[in-house]
């Protein structure tokens, strides 16, 4: 008997937890990538990014992916700390309402849910129905988990051990949040911790006594999410993690230290003890949330402290075009070239990040390179339409083609962007697919790399620097990546002849080193562009 429970409840579980995993997925992306631009917009003041985080979390059912966005977004720099904290705060209220969906025990619909929703994902062949279907799914596998575990624990009720343990944590609520810390910490997932507490209470197991503990608990170890993401993040990054640890701790402290009082008011809120539970969790996060809303400032203030270092915040819009300047062009000019400047840095920074995941398998830094990506086709636009208004003033033949060498260079930055991306999905293939490099191979690449970053990093620097000497630089190596492209391709059928190379290594190989030997001609355009007008004074 006591191997069918633990089967019932391994199985359950994790047919909850994979119900929570699809309807979670299929709302992502029927939402498309509107999340992230969602959550970086309406987060400027803690209000907003509050309503902000409890709407999307509500939305995709998972703190957890909030959680993730917020440290991509902030690992890219186009969130502050505080932005992010509000946030958090948000998805903390907005993860209750599947608790709360739970309770309502619609656990008889399952098996028509599921029947319904695998027919409707497998015979539609529009994407928004299918994501309806596998939603309706979902909801259903969650559901017929919840049931499998409330019948597995049944007959629990007639073990006098487990009864004990459940009076312990009626008598010793730390035991409870300490059990309830582990095990949600272990499954990443206090909806299905706080499920599991709600299964054993419709067979009368649990009470709300001992139930409030367990919810606590699980509140603290559902911030091993955030935690694992924040690991090699950005110093804001963790900094957001560690404030999404202290917010469920304080919380906790607070419930505890008034725990009797809690516990009535809950008791309070519904004759149903699955629905008291459900609550509980809601209050609870709640109530945390307006004690500590108004504390903000002086968490940040302690958690700078506690990890020190500056906060880097990119701006995602232009952040030297002063349209009242376009009158005096000159002027304008110089501020287009600083915004380029800014432009061409961000992209060296996406060309370092894909080096980084090619060459050592992290495929977590791609998460900041295709948001930063972002940020540079907006100031593209951005550019191209101040250069535009800048072009319709009286200009000297000299501006005029100052004017258009930006033009020419802006297009050039970003297609070097473009490329970045396109490295980043091949690298995504190459780890995805484990598919394996020799040493040969990994070392040809890397000197590509090197050569190819060199190469942008200095015209960078000359745009920067007006330095005709470093566009005369990149001007004289350009024959050199050229040579070393058609090189490495040489070597590459050479080892395909002498069958040492995997095939689909192969593919990826040659169109690294294309694309790279692209993003060098785009490099040597910048210069040639600032070398003819340097040349010109």
């Amino acid at each position: 008997m006591f191997i069918e429970i633990i089967f019932g409840m391994i199985g359950g579980l994790g047919l909850f937890i994979y119900g929570m995993q699809l309807l979670s997925d299929s709302l992502q992306k029927s939402a498309g990538d509107k999340l992230p631009k969602i959550l970086e917009s309406l987060t400027n003041k803690p209000i907003i990014g509050v309503l902000t985080g409890t709407l999307i979390t509500a939305i995709v059912q998972s703190s957890s992916a909030t959680s993730v966005i917020l440290i991509g977004l902030v690992n890219a720099g186009l969130l502050s700390l505080k932005q992010a904290i509000s946030v958090i705060i948000g998805a903390n209220i907005g993860t209750t309402i599947t608790v709360q969906i739970v309770a309502f025990r619609l656990d008889k619909y399952a098996l028509p849910a599921i029947g319904i929703g695998l027919a409707i994902s497998m015979l539609s062949k529009r994407k928004n129905y299918k994501y309806f279907g596998q939603i309706l799914l979902g909801f259903g596998i969650i559901f017929l988990g919840l049931k499998i575990m409330s019948d597995s624990v049944y007959p629990l009720r007639n073990f006098p051990t487990f009864l004990k343990l459940i009076e312990d944590f009626s008598n010793n609520p730390l035991l409870g949040v300490l059990v309830a810390l582990i095990f949600t910490a272990i499954i990443q997932a206090s909806s299905a911790t706080i499920a599991i507490v709600i299964a054993m209470s419709t067979k009368g197991m649990v009470g709300i006594k001992a139930a409030i503990p367990l919810v606590l608990g699980s509140n603290i170890g559902t911030c091993s999410t955030a935690a694992l993401a924040s690991i090699g993040s950005s110093i804001t990054g963790k900094r957001v993690a560690l404030y999404h640890l202290l917010f469920n701790c304080t919380g906790t402290i607070i419930c505890l230290l008034f725990l009797n009082i809690y516990t009535h008011l809950i008791s309070l809120t519904s004759s149903s003890i699955p629905r008291q539970i459900a609550n509980a969790h809601t209050m609870f996060n709640v109530l945390t949330s307006i004690i500590l809303l108004p504390l903000i400032g002086l968490y940040i203030k302690f958690i700078v402290k506690i990890i020190p270092g500056e906060e880097v915040i990119i701006k995602k819009g232009a952040l030297y075009l002063n349209k009242n300047m376009v009158k005096s062009p000159s002027i304008a000019l110089d501020q287009a070239i600083k915004e380029l400047v800014r432009m061409g840095e961000m992209v060296e920074s996406m060309l370092n990040d894909v080096t980084i995941s090619f060459l050592q398998n992290d495929i977590n830094i791609l998460k900041n390179l295709y948001l930063k990506e972002d940020v540079v086709n907006t100031l593209q636009k951005e550019i191209t339409k101040y250069l535009v208004l800048i072009s319709q003033e009286a200009l000297s033949i000299e501006q005029s083609e100052i004017l258009k060498d930006l033009m020419n260079i802006t297009n050039n930055i970003e297609s070097v962007g473009d490329i970045s991306e396109n490295l980043a999905e091949l690298a995504e293939e190459k780890i995805n697919e484990k598919l394996p490099f020799s040493e040969k191979a990994l070392d040809e690449l890397k000197l590509m790399f090197t050569k190819v970053q060199s190469s942008l990093d200095t015209s960078v620097s000359a745009l920067k620097n007006r330095n005709i000497d470093l566009a005369r630089e990149v001007i004289s190596k350009e024959d050199e990546i050229n040579q070393l492209e058609k090189e490495l391709r040489d070597n590459h059928i050479t080892r395909l002849n002498q069958g040492i190379c995997f095939p689909e290594s192969g593919v990826i190989y040659l169109d690294v080193i294309n694309n790279l030997e692209r993003i060098g001609d785009h490099s040597n355009n910048i210069s040639l562009m600032i070398f003819d007008e340097l040349s010109k004074n």
